[in-house]
């Protein structure tokens, strides 16, 4: 510090150091005067404290002095003397003002009372050079970095450089000089620990070196060979290689890191909210643990290893159990970035904001297409606390507890990320209407980025651009790079989670323009608890203020701007889009659509069914003879099937088969957005009827007229993929009243390999029309046997299907155990049967004696129907006894209440017994539905009681040739009955898919898994065909 003059002259010695003054130049190698040997001189000098612009130095005192302590001090630079001063009875002085990084020579001598000056005691010293700032890696690969930093304090102005000394284990270090501040290294080594040092070079002076640790990476194709993905990344992932049946569902394995991408997905598939923890056992090579996996990178891997159809499947999956799901999508090898919206084009869901909520109305949407409030949350330098599970704690409702984002604190979450670095993942917050419950009253959606802004700006001014507010956690200390940022048109509010080295926590708002300004809008915060009230608090204020709203669709331009790719900008996407909107732009009154457009399936093709199933049946034959009456009915279908064929190809059917003809991916790309149009035609046009069915079925259950109008009215304004799909069906069977050699001709011969073509790919086949009750069978076999053929001839076929009580939840079960895609439609049941083809692999092949298993969902079971004069009302019956007579196993699913209910188990009997005048016995499942938590001892009890009551249903119906369940169906004691917890755990829609759900799903493939071995071998698919040929008809 400084003494004034007076300290001097001896009036006080309240301070240690005098203001310099001005001194003539003096010659810094000789003492300037003589000097007094009598006078002892002062010590050596030593410098305690060496800045940029000051020095502090200090020296011993004479050991013979006698009297008052006095010392001369003087310095100057290479060019002129400085200055001097005097001082009394103290030995340490600090000399500010001098300039940086320049040479300064001090001279300390002792003055006696009579101002005779000892000899000069000197040394010199240069002033230190202030170090570079905000040292940090821009950009990492396997052979490359870049670094990025500022210039130290005050350097502006000043010509200067960086020295860059790069040290590895392996390599000896080497000095790279540069002007800039920014360097990209190259020719690095791969997965190699690298520590980098930066300081400043001013006049031959260094500063003091700042310092980071980096580790290169493996490169994609490694990191991708470790998780067994390597071959994906250019031959993709489709849905069918997921569902395909491998030792991983008949064994219980510990996963290797080579067979973590297929038990995740196998788990997710199932809707098993623990799919991310997935872990395997360490080999000995393992002992470093470089091949532990971080959960982000095996989703990472995945989406880059996948194609665009398994990307939504996952994708749908993910939000079923409340995951974050990738938004922005890094690859680290060809350094792009892409935006995921045709994967997430798939997700609907309903939700009440509060204001629907108070009129008792919903809303239910494609959640791309929705206007809600993106919010974003990003960090700067290193983080003081996890971002990702302080989100969890503001999201999650009150109720139940979700970590939608992964975080550090989860199985191998801590793990160094090698991949994901860069990823923007994503979620939505959608309120359920109910203030307890709710955490927010409106829907926001919730931006992440995985990664420190500074590295990733590309994705930072897309979301500073995109967002309603971005909330940036970062210390105090880092604050001040904020001004270097370099963002264009920022449109979202910025606020600032600042923390004193993660002790206490602030909120501030921060301006970027014309200067960067912080203003405190919360107090200090000592907790994480503190914080996340004070986030929610935050947000719903935003929210409160009408903010911004975006769509997701919307923001697609914006990312093209950012030089980011959107997933639907291929030519298979665009083709497809604009080939389905061929025929879904025509579609306005669909009852009229589909009486002009699909004429073949309407009443024509339901008049043909009834004459067919009255041939079999003769309920009124009256007094005629049968074979005359027999004779009649051909007559009439002739003569109707006649008609049918006069109907010509329709434009918009015409356009369909020319979209399912195209290439492989352009007709996936047509089917799906088909498929999206016409579930949000159906979602617009039929909400209405919908509700009034459902309340009817909960309000008024015995009001059977009235639900089977609504039900009529229901399927009259239905559109969905089925009625395309038996269009295609019918017009093939009318081919042979085409030209032989015409294009439309060998157009329509072409559908059943296009269809069979379809199944291998998961798709379901319709196999009972459930409109007209019926089944194509020309169609049917034609399918068959092209799906015969393209399997090359090994097509033995194995049957499991379900069957059971309406809205018992069979086709979510069937998903939810074979990861197969019927549909689940809302207070609507499945009509008719669907099947769908689960290819085997090799090994597990020869252990349960099929090469393909084949998925057979029904329509429900109800027990109390108005009879009806077309016998419409025994379609249900019909159905399920065709499925148990085509099955080695069947699943019958039903509720609590109809355990005990004799009229459906009634009805579940005769379905049974029927099968036994077919000389078929099948192996039965009971599952019991949204049962929790049921002990050991209770579900023997509930078993022996439904068995019970089984068995005195058969004894009492005179019509059954059978005294118990045993005697028609095979089943095991110990594994028959099941209980089948509810399917989800909260309140929707923040709702998770429950565990318990998926492991008691997972343990029930499991046992039909096994008892498949069991089940004698069934001949191919053509085998198949004739079955269900003969058994419809018997039925």
């Amino acid at each position: 510090m400084h003494i004034c003059s007076s300290c001097v002259e001896g009036y006080h010695k309240k301070h240690d150091i005098l203001s310099p003054r001005t001194m003539r130049q003096v010659d810094v190698g000789e003492d300037s005067g003589q000097h007094d040997s009598a006078v002892p001189p002062p010590g050596n000098i030593k410098f305690l404290k060496v800045g940029t612009n000051s020095v502090v130095l200090t020296w011993g005192f004479p050991k013979e002095l006698k009297g008052t302590e006095k010392f001369r001090v003087k310095w100057s630079s290479l060019t002129e003397a400085v200055g001097s001063l005097v001082i009394k009875d103290l030995n340490t002085v600090e000399i500010n003002d001098l300039q940086l990084g320049e040479r300064y020579f001090f001279s300390v001598a002792t003055e006696d009372e009579d101002g005779n000056l000892s000899r000069w005691v000197k040394e010199s010293v240069l002033t230190a050079v202030p170090p570079p700032r905000h040292l940090f890696k821009d950009h990492s690969e396997s052979t490359t970095l870049s670094l990025t930093w500022t210039k130290g304090e005050n350097m502006e102005g000043i010509p200067h450089q960086f020295l860059i000394t790069v040290k590895s284990p392996a390599k000896k270090p080497f000095v790279i000089c540069t002007k800039s501040c920014q360097k990209t290294l190259s020719d690095l080594e791969p997965d190699t620990e690298y520590s980098i040092s930066v300081c400043t070079l001013l006049n031959d002076k260094t500063s003091d070196p700042v310092s980071i640790t980096v580790h290169t990476e493996l490169c994609l194709r490694e990191v991708l060979s470790i998780m067994g993905l390597e071959e994906h990344y250019d031959i993709k992932l489709k849905i069918c290689n997921i569902l395909k049946i491998t030792r991983s569902d008949t064994e219980i394995d510990m996963e290797t890191a080579e067979s973590l991408h297929e038990a995740f997905l196998k788990r997710l598939f199932m809707g098993n909210t623990n799919a991310r923890s997935v872990k395997y056992m360490f080999s000995d090579s393992d002992v470093d643990k470089k091949n532990v996996i971080n959960p982000l990178d095996l989703i990472t891997a995945l989406f880059l290893c996948s194609d665009k159809f398994l990307q939504q499947k996952i994708i749908e999956k993910m939000v079923l159990c409340q995951f974050a799901v990738p938004l922005l999508l890094p690859d680290s090898e060809t350094r792009e970035l892409t935006m995921m919206l045709w994967s997430m084009r798939e997700v609907v869901r309903t939700f009440k904001p509060l204001m629907q909520a108070f009129r008792g109305s919903s809303t239910e949407e494609r959640l791309v297409q929705s206007e809600i409030a993106l919010i974003s949350f990003v960090r700067l330098g290193k983080h003081f606390l996890s971002k990702s599970q302080m989100l969890n704690q503001v999201l999650s409702n009150t109720e139940q507890y979700h970590d939608i984002f992964y975080h550090s604190g989860l199985e191998c979450g801590d793990v160094p990320r090698r991949i994901s670095e860069g990823l923007v993942d994503f979620s939505w917050y959608l309120p359920c209407g109910i203030r307890s419950v709710d955490k927010f009253n409106e829907p926001i959606a919730v931006a992440n980025l995985r990664g420190d802004i500074r590295t990733f700006v590309k994705q930072f001014t897309f979301l500073c651009q995109s967002s309603a507010v971005v909330y940036i956690f970062c210390d105090e200390a880092e604050v001040e790079y904020l001004k270097t940022v370099q963002v264009k048109d920022v449109r979202a509010k910025i606020i600032l989670i600042s923390s004193k080295k993660g002790k206490s926590f602030r909120l501030k708002y921060m301006t970027i323009k014309p200067s960067i300004k912080t203003k405190n809008i919360s107090e200090t915060k000592r907790t994480e608890k503190e914080l996340a009230r004070a986030l929610q608090e935050s947000v719903s204020r935003i929210l409160e203020n009408k903010t911004k709203k975006v769509s997701l669709e919307n923001l697609a331009e914006r990312a093209r701007s950012c030089e980011i790719l959107v997933d639907e900008d291929t030519d298979e996407c665009k083709t497809g889009l604009r080939n389905s909107r061929l025929i879904t732009s025509c579609i306005d009154k669909i009852p009229e659509f589909k009486e002009q457009e699909l004429p073949c399936q309407g009443i024509i093709w339901k008049a043909i069914s009834g004459v067919q199933m009255e041939h079999c049946r003769l309920h009124k034959v009256g007094k005629l003879k049968t074979e005359d009456y027999r004779k009649s009915l051909e007559a009439k279908e002739k003569e109707f099937k006649k008609k049918q064929h006069r109907f010509e190809m329709t434009p918009m059917i015409s356009n369909f088969v020319k979209g399912i003809s195209a290439s492989e991916a352009h007709c996936s790309f047509f089917l799906k957005w088909m498929e999206m149009t016409l579930e949000d035609f159906s979602r617009q046009q039929l909400s209405a009827l919908l509700d009034q069915y459902k309340r009817l079925k909960h309000e008024s259950p015995k009001e059977k007229d009235i639900i089977a109008d609504v039900e009529q009215q229901i399927s009259i304004c239905s559109l969905g993929m089925q009625h395309f799909f038996r269009e295609c069906g019918q017009r093939y069977t009318c081919a042979n009243g085409v030209p032989e050699f015409s294009n439309l001709r060998k157009r329509l011969e072409q559908l059943p390999y296009y269809f069979a073509q379809l199944m291998l790919d998961s798709f379901p086949f319709e196999l009972v029309d459930g409109d007209a009750g019926n089944i194509p069978m020309k169609w049917m076999r034609a399918v068959l046997a092209e799906l015969h053929h393209l399997i090359q001839s090994n097509s033995r076929v194995k049957v499991i299907s379900v069957i059971g009580e309406e809205n018992s939840g069979k086709s979510t079960l069937l998903n939810a155990m074979f990861g197969t895609r019927f549909s689940i439609n809302r207070g609507m049941c499945t009509r008719g049967a669907f099947m769908q083809l689960i290819t085997v692999s090799k090994r597990v092949k020869r252990e349960i004696g099929c090469d393909c298993i084949m998925i057979i969902d029904t329509e429900g079971l109800k027990a109390h129907q108005m009879i009806q004069d077309d016998h419409s009302h025994e379609r249900d019956k019909e159905v399920a006894s065709l499925a148990v007579a085509l099955s080695d196993i069947t699943v019958v699913t039903f509720s609590k209440e109809s355990s005990t209910d004799k009229d459906f188990l009634r009805m579940v009997v005769n379905v049974l017994a029927r099968v036994k005048v077919a000389d078929k016995k099948t192996l039965c499942h009971f599952v019991q539905v949204d049962i929790n938590e049921v002990s050991v001892s209770e579900g023997k009890k509930r078993d022996k009681e439904l068995l019970d009551r089984l068995n005195v249903l058969i004894q009492r119906d005179a019509e059954i040739n059978a005294r118990k369940l045993a005697d028609l169906v095979e089943f095991d004691p110990y594994t028959w009955s099941w209980y089948l917890p509810s399917a989800w755990k909260g309140t929707p829609p923040m709702a998770a898919y429950s565990t318990d759900y998926s492991e008691t799903a997972q343990a029930l493939k499991s046992q039909l898994l096994k008892d498949l071995k069991k089940c004698p071998e069934r001949d191919d698919l053509m085998d198949f065909a004739k079955r269900i040929e003969h058994i419809w008809k018997s039925l």
